[in-house]
């Protein structure tokens, strides 16, 4: 490729890091699926032929393999079409059953927008919603949560890891909190699942969204888990028709996305540990390069409390959409989103403190499954070619290279301050 001939290790291109964003099917995931599309594509509601049997019983195994990622009963797990759903039935559905009880529920700015949206429109509907602010960490303050509990809470709603700077909340602590206080206690895991250990009775978690393809198994398939005693959840289900899924989620069963979801958990709880490590050791490797090379650059969010492949990076003096088209042979995300026809920073860097200028000029990497060392470096020199053509190019870097100096701004010299 011309003007790359300082990358001789180059890997094959397009290098894929937007692992949060989804994840490449894993190939053992797929070889589990394909019998259940030809030969056993019977529908697992129909138990009176061996076709519907063995698609219930591939259905229960991957309940199993579910429910033994995260330390839970296989009666437990109820099927989705993804995590977006799960959040709104596990929302919806405590708000709606518990109604009698109370009406307020407690998250965090930095939610996804699959929660977010969801408070929204249960204000709506006479919720009350709080919000609590994060440190610049990104992580909430366990008595700020303590002080938002009021007779009236029914549900905490935070997020294990953050899908944009992968942040880990104290979720353990979290789920003390609220069963000492008899609220019920919801964590979407989507990023931490098969990444870190979840232990619903460790951590106190109630409900538990989850979606496969964020962990190498298939789209359009996710699962609630639903704690059936000490104490027993109830949920008014948000799908009505045929009484699937023990009356909380009625349609037909996805069987061969299901099988996915069951194949990748079970690859998951074998693997995770040594590959955790393994993209920890490429993270670090690829924030080390990269900050080595360049200056004034920001890591957002806890390094300590992270997920094992995360970097989220602000590169002053660039915009994070130039940097995106001067390294398209690259798949990663920008910190910014657009939201109608205005850009808009990320709300999880805005929640931070992050100011504009930065939040709009941030990559986050997202290193997966199938990320080599090679990728890593390849990566990091395009990002810091890129960044050092755009500075040269760009008036505001001057002012922000002085507001760095002044200690406006942390740059790569003051990293040990995030840890």
């Amino acid at each position: 490729m011309p003007g790359h001939k300082m990358f001789p290790m180059a890997p094959k291109l397009p290098v894929y890091m937007d692992n949060h964003a989804t994840t490449q099917l894993d190939l053992r995931v797929l070889e589990a699926m394909l019998p259940y599309f030809t030969e056993k594509f019977g529908n697992a509601a129909s138990r009176n032929h061996e076709f519907g049997w063995k698609a219930e019983e591939a259905v229960e195994n991957a309940r199993g393999q579910i429910a033994r990622l995260i330390n839970a009963s296989p009666k437990e797990i109820i099927f989705t079409s993804g995590a977006t759903e799960s959040d709104n039935l596990a929302l919806k559905g405590v708000a709606e059953f518990y109604r009698s009880k109370g009406n307020q529920i407690i998250t965090q700015a930095t939610e996804h927008k699959a929660v977010l949206d969801v408070c929204k429109r249960l204000e709506l509907s006479g919720c009350e919603v709080a919000y609590l602010p994060v440190a610049k960490d990104g992580r909430i303050s366990l008595d700020d949560l303590r002080r938002a509990i009021t007779p009236k809470t029914i549900l905490i709603s935070i997020m294990y890891a953050n899908n944009e700077i992968g942040v880990l909340q104290p979720v353990a602590e979290i789920g003390k909190i609220a069963r000492q206080s008899g609220v019920l206690f919801h964590t979407d895991a989507v990023q931490a699942i098969g990444k870190i250990s979840v232990d619903i009775e460790r951590d106190g978690i109630d409900l538990l969204s989850i979606s496969a393809h964020k962990l190498y198994g298939p789209k359009g398939v996710g699962a609630l888990y639903v704690r059936r005693k000490n104490p027993r959840v109830q949920l008014a289900p948000m799908i009505d028709g045929g009484g699937h899924e023990r009356g909380l989620r009625s349609g037909t069963l996805n069987v061969p996305g299901i099988v996915g979801l069951g194949k990748a958990c079970e690859i998951a709880a074998k693997e995770m540990p040594v590959e955790s490590a393994r993209l920890a050791g490429l993270r670090d490797k690829l924030m080390d390069a990269i900050l080595t090379r360049l200056d004034a650059v920001t890591i957002n969010g806890s390094l300590e409390h992270r997920l094992p492949n995360n970097l989220n990076l602000s590169f002053a003096g660039v915009e994070g959409d130039a940097l995106l088209m001067g390294i398209n042979d690259i798949a990663v995300s920008s910190g910014s989103a657009c939201t109608s026809a205005t850009l808009e920073p990320s709300h999880v860097l805005s929640a931070l403190g992050v100011p504009e200028d930065l939040a709009h000029s941030s990559i986050r990497f997202g290193l997966g499954r199938f990320n080599t060392a090679e990728d890593v470096d390849y990566v990091a020199g395009r990002v810091a070619e890129t960044v050092k053509r755009l500075r040269e190019l760009s008036p505001l870097y001057v002012a922000a290279k002085q507001r760095n100096r002044a200690g406006g701004s942390q740059s790569s010299a003051s990293v040990e301050n995030r840890r």
